[in-house]
């Protein structure tokens, strides 16, 4: 899959793209749904959103009546409001804890450049949705899109805002960053832990509640879908405690978290198609994330 692609997942109604998020390949997947009313899940950063609007294009779709949202991070709503301005009929779901940071952006942007630091120069300053425009949603809800329903369910490990979307009709779960992140061509899943909301058990919760659905298919927030078993998301639990342990012991070790959040990117193994560059900064930012789930523990 290369920057610009569209993916149809066999057997459903269902395509991705790849916006070229951080300039890594596959890093960016955003999900087309060519139901009734047609639908997206996540937007990327909204620095490419060309890219999404001629995928959504060549899909065929006119108009989109729907933009899903699995959380308000940037890398996954930065384009809502870009599409939202291009799509004046279609309605954008999120939490309801992230409403007011679509409305309003700017603490969301003030909180992701402390977070991310010089990788800020591949993201965009989001457009605020209308308010009007947003229906909040939350776990048990149902998003009807015509000719199917989506299920909403809460996923606050990663982020308070984060849900996850389960379309039991194509068998296909939108996991947002819930079920972590594997690189395309890599056999193991990464563990996904930024600042400022990372919460180890609430994680592990939400990895059992995905493995409780046993979709046929898995749409990760980047590097687009896998076939689903509930192994993987026990290998997820095991990726996130045994990552959570390792920060924990290095932190004992050197008693500075500066140090701590260095080593750490400084000894990141190199994964493809990050490169090193993008490997450091995952390292960088997950690390900081422990460290302040440590903090709230203690």
């Amino acid at each position: 899959m290369a920057i610009g692609d569209l993916t149809a997942v066999d057997g459903t109604d269902l395509y991705y793209v790849d916006v070229g998020a951080y300039d890594v390949q596959g890093y960016g997947s955003v999900y087309i749904l060519d139901a009734d009313r047609p639908a997206v899940v996540d937007t990327g950063l909204g620095t490419n959103v060309d890219r999404l609007l001629d995928a959504i294009g060549e899909v065929g779709i006119d108009s989109l009546d729907a933009i899903l949202t699995t959380h308000i991070h940037l890398d996954h709503a930065g384009g809502a409001g870009f599409l939202a301005e291009e799509f004046p009929d279609a309605t954008v779901y999120v939490h309801d804890i992230g409403v007011r940071h679509l409305v309003d952006p700017s603490r969301l942007v003030a909180g992701t450049k402390a977070a991310v630091g010089d990788q800020w120069q591949y993201y965009v300053d989001p457009k605020p949705v209308p308010e009007e425009r947003i229906e909040s949603v939350d776990g048990g809800d149902e998003i009807d899109l015509g000719d199917r329903s989506v299920d909403v369910i809460h996923a606050p490990g990663h982020a308070p805002h984060q849900v996850v979307f389960h379309d039991r009709g194509d068998g296909v779960l939108f996991s947002g960053d819930a079920g972590g992140i594997r690189p395309e061509g890599a056999d193991d899943l990464f563990p996904t832990s930024p600042p400022v909301n990372f919460d180890l058990e609430a994680c592990l919760a939400d990895a059992e509640t995905i493995a409780e659905r046993n979709p046929a298919y898995i749409c990760f927030g980047h590097f687009g879908h896998a076939a689903f078993s509930p192994d993987l998301m026990a290998e997820y639990e095991d990726v996130l405690t045994g990552w959570v342990d390792r920060v924990r012991e290095k932190r004992a070790e050197l008693d500075d978290d500066e140090a701590v959040i260095e080593y750490f990117a400084e000894t990141a193994e190199t994964v493809e198609p990050w490169g090193e560059r993008k490997s450091r900064a995952e390292n960088r930012l997950n690390v900081k994330g422990v460290l302040g789930y440590l903090d709230e523990q203690d």
